[in-house]
């Protein structure tokens, strides 16, 4: 009998998906990480990463009776090559069946009241942090053959939005890696998924907008600097209270059956990229946000969406 059950056992761990998820800490991937080893049929075994372990207390009180049996808590920092692998090595096998690139920060406000610093962290983490992790991950993939890698991206992947500028880079960087990337994985029957949120309202989205309240704008002209704190920041909060998004709605999607190549979450969004599509020379998108931040007229929203509402970040 004791061999059967063995078996048994066995059978069920082989079945029984690997995900590592970045960005755990709160949000998205806190949500995703729990929902996942929550699963009824015990279908994952996540290991849910965060670059800072002192703030793994939320998490482990989200995952409860889940941690240490489904849920597992790991050290990972995307901006770091070194905790990447030793991340990985720590997984039996190395074997990753499905990769949440999470991880991201944002920033808003006048570039001329950026640091060039500043820049360059947004786009280590966001960009060169997924880079890192295929790196590492990647190869163990295309070996088996198998394997679902899901980024989560932002609807400003695809349009830029005012005073978004360096995080809208780092969102175009990515999802241009990932349609060249995408092509090369079908060959090893790997999925790719991009994942485009409006909105959501996480502690994320609320430190961005604590950020930019406390930004110095004396190297802003004083045109730029009003424009920033009262039609952007102004309209700030009310943007995620109509059209913000829970970080569980996104796990909804992302545990989906086969997911297309690109996700965007909140229908009330896709106006705005149509415009994108519609305009070869780029001409009608840009114009129509001038007239809706400045004229308020001509919005692609529904007929009781706010004309400034495209002014808020989006994730």
């Amino acid at each position: 009998i004791l061999p059967t059950i063995s078996a048994a056992i066995q059978l069920k761990i082989m079945a029984q998906k690997t995900v590592l998820i970045t960005g755990c800490s709160s949000g998205i991937g806190l949500a995703l990480a729990v929902k996942m080893a929550r699963d009824e049929q015990k279908r994952f075994k996540v290991y849910a990463t965060m670059r800072n372990l002192t703030r793994k207390d939320k998490l482990a009180e989200a995952a409860g009776r889940t941690l240490g049996k489904t849920l597992e808590i790991k050290q990972l920092d995307v901006c770091s090559e070194e905790s990447i692998k030793t991340c990985v090595s720590s997984i039996p096998d190395r074997r990753i069946d499905i990769l949440v690139s999470n991880a991201g920060m944002g920033l808003i406000g006048p570039i001329e009241c950026q640091t060039i610093d500043e820049m360059r962290t947004v786009m280590d983490t966001n960009f060169f942090g997924l880079v890192r992790l295929l790196k590492e991950i990647l190869p163990d993939m295309k070996k088996k053959k198998s394997g679902h890698i899901v980024i989560i991206s932002s609807v400003m992947g695809i349009q830029g939005i005012l005073f978004n500028d360096v995080y809208a880079a780092s969102k175009f960087a990515v999802e241009g890696f990932c349609e060249s990337l995408a092509i090369q994985a079908l060959k090893f029957k790997l999925q790719l998924s991009l994942i485009e949120p409006g909105p959501v309202i996480t502690e994320f989205e609320k430190k961005v907008f604590e950020d930019g309240m406390k930004m110095d704008l004396s190297a802003a002209d004083e045109e730029t600097a009003d424009m920033f704190t009262n039609i952007y920041l102004k309209n700030y909060k009310q943007i995620f209270q109509s059209l913000g998004q829970s970080a569980e709605d996104i796990a909804e999607i992302i545990l989906a059956e086969n997911p297309p190549f690109r996700h965007q979450t909140n229908t009330l969004y896709t106006p705005m990229t149509t415009l994108k599509y519609a305009d070869p020379n780029g001409d009608l998108p840009i114009d129509t946000f001038y007239k809706m931040v400045f004229h308020g007229r001509g919005s692609p929203f529904p007929a009781n969406g706010s004309c400034r509402r495209p002014t808020s970040r989006l994730p």
